[in-house]
């Protein structure tokens, strides 16, 4: 299975949908909306904010090791 490293992050303050990288080798913690600046961080369980707010898990999450 191939390894996404590309996804769509939805701002839950504005609403707003953009495309980002993910890191291949860690989880991601923050990230700024490019359209208001909410700092977004993920969801208590989650380990990353792609996992939170993104349509693609984190890479580390699709190859099984978090």
């Amino acid at each position: 299975m191939a390894i996404i490293t590309r996804a769509t992050l939805r701002c839950p303050r504005c609403g707003k949908p953009q495309q980002a990288e993910m890191p291949v080798d860690a989880c991601q913690f923050f990230y700024e909306c490019r359209e208001c600046h909410e700092v977004l961080r993920p969801k208590p369980g989650d380990c990353c904010v792609f996992c939170s707010y993104a349509d693609v898990r984190c890479p580390p999450k699709q190859a099984g090791s978090t």
